[in-house]
């Protein structure tokens, strides 16, 4: 899965030149979508009192946030063994590390459903504070993805 937006073609506009800038569209949008997110929560931690937003709920952005960093951590070259034998057990580790990283988000992702529908929706109560914490962890996880698969490796180099 390590670079399948590497062949991606981006249509052809005579004022814009996306190859060369690619990186950086890529790294604005990623950055954009993950400050939103958090924004998002913050915005309803300030407004809800802790019996209408459980601090506890936070736990998810947070998980969702370490997962970016350890996701984006790896390069795509490090996954697909491009010249990496060095480090803790050379590409297999870096694809153990993606893994959990993955999983992580994928975690915070469910749980933050888990709390919008079973803390917000079946209780029928005041349904923002769910639906901020399930849009600050699915911000993030697109902006992880955006960052990790929308950028050229070859720019980097």
């Amino acid at each position: 899965m390590a670079g399948f937006l590497d062949n991606f073609r981006w249509p052809e506009f005579e004022c814009f030149d996306w190859g060369e800038s690619r990186n950086a569209v890529a790294s604005i949008v990623a950055g954009v979508l993950f400050f939103t997110g958090w924004w998002i929560i913050v915005d309803a931690a300030v407004v809800y009192s802790k019996n209408e937003l459980n601090p506890a709920f936070h736990t998810c952005g947070v998980m969702s946030t370490v997962a970016f960093f350890m996701i984006n951590a790896v390069s795509n070259g490090q996954v697909r063994g491009d010249g990496y034998s060095d480090g803790c057990l050379g590409r297999t580790g870096a694809r153990i590390w993606l893994f959990i990283g993955f999983m992580l988000m994928f975690g915070s992702l469910i749980a933050s459903m888990w709390i919008l529908f079973g803390a917000y929706v079946v209780p029928r109560i005041n349904v923002y504070p769910g639906l901020a914490v399930f849009f600050q962890n699915a911000l993030i996880f697109f902006s992880s993805l955006i960052y990790k698969f929308g950028r050229t490796e070859e720019l980097w180099a």
